[in-house]
């Protein structure tokens, strides 16, 4: 115990030392710049059925490259590991648990400006505020959402660690007020478990958010701006696959999702607030922790509410409500409570929080789990 905690203060310690961007070349119109951004994280889980883990890990290390060709041909790139340390877990052809791996790569072409806008490759999927426009770097709690991945749960719908390969079609209209996106990816493949696609059929998902104040245009929003800017966003999305199999039966992966974004600057603070709706038919994956299994129907509803004082100092809490539609299926509530310490801008931070996975099953129990964050980068 003692050795591991001395590695991940040693980790701490070096990361900012090498976090940051460094732009390598610049001619005109053309340039390159690589960076860095990783969390290291210390989780306590004490679950109501099985043993305690203390477990050291790095949650996210990201190495990215991006750059331009031309003033409308531009790339990105993170390559990156996740969870690695995890007791338990180990895939590294995602870079998850051991190893490193494509995590975004695409090539954006801008057709009319920031109108209208081509990207290729792999990349989050326009679906869901939380984990399809938000960028991890920029959260307003410790994690995502748990029914998307966050702490040590799954994401319910098809994805690569999140992202799916894909075209998307994308943009900024009626003042850059307006932001829509639209796209064509491969979802669930043939050889999937535990569904599959034997048709190969392509998934489609979409998403629209209006702000009524100040715009979002960019492929990654902020989960919060501490108190830069005043936000108001309507969105709303979808997710579709058609023909998937689960259990031998056929039929169709169908989500959707509304959700709101406040975001009300206060002197050297701020108020940050946002909720969620999501419906789903037929679900890709199962949702750790919960009832809503894979190829059932549930629903989600989501709230998070964070105070900024002085302009570093942030409390935040959450709440997620998982609601599996199954015959004697039960409810999972999950809750949390935890404060940001920043020390330079969004990526760099210091966070502890307190999680409460509360499942109304009693052969699944409830999971408290204790997180401590440091997050170093650009």
């Amino acid at each position: 115990m003692i050795r591991k905690m001395m590695v991940l203060l040693l980790g701490l310690i070096l990361l900012p030392s090498l976090a940051g961007s460094i732009e390598l070349y610049r001619d005109g119109d053309i340039s390159l710049s690589i960076g860095y951004w990783a969390q290291g994280w210390y989780q306590y889980v004490d679950p109501e059925e099985g043993e305690e883990i203390n477990d050291f890990m790095v949650r996210r290390t990201y190495f990215s490259v991006k750059g331009t060709a031309t003033p409308e041909l531009s790339f990105f790139m993170h390559y990156a590991g996740d969870r690695i340390g995890q007791d338990g877990l180990d895939n590294s052809s995602y870079g998850l648990g051991t190893g490193l791996a494509l995590r975004d790569a695409w090539i954006n072409y801008k057709l009319l400006g920031d109108d209208l806008m081509i990207q290729i490759g792999r990349m989050y999927i326009p679906f869901t505020r939380n984990y399809g426009t938000t960028s991890t770097k920029a959260l307003l709690t410790t994690e995502l959402d748990w029914g998307q991945g966050g702490i040590r749960s799954g994401i319910f719908y098809p994805s690569k660690v999140g992202r799916d390969d894909s075209a998307t079609v994308w943009g900024n209209v009626l003042e850059d007020k307006l932001q829509y996106r639209l796209m064509v990816g491969e979802g669930v493949e043939d050889d999937d478990e535990p569904g599959g696609n034997p048709d190969d059929n392509l998934r489609f998902a979409g998403r629209l958010s209006f702000n009524l104040f100040d715009t979002e245009t960019g492929w990654f929003n902020k989960g919060t701006n501490l108190g830069k800017k005043k936000i108001l966003a309507i969105g709303g999305g979808f997710d579709y696959q058609r023909d998937l199999v689960w259990q031998g039966e056929e039929d169709d992966y169908f989500a959707y999702t509304a959700d709101i974004h406040l975001e009300m600057p206060a002197g050297d603070g701020a108020v940050t607030a946002d909720a969620a709706y999501i419906g789903i038919d037929n679900s890709a994956n199962g949702i750790t922790s919960s009832d809503l299994t894979s190829g059932t129907d549930g629903d989600i509803i989501t709230g998070q509410l964070g105070f900024l004082f002085h302009g570093n100092i942030q409390p935040f809490v959450h709440g997620e409500l998982i609601l599996p539609d199954a015959s004697g299926a039960e409810d999972t509530h999950v809750y949390g409570a935890g404060l940001n310490y920043y020390i330079k801008g969004l990526a760099n931070k210091l966070t502890a929080e307190y999680t409460l996975v509360d499942c109304d099953n009693d052969a699944i129990g409830d999971t408290d789990i204790i997180t401590v964050q440091a997050a170093f980068g650009f």
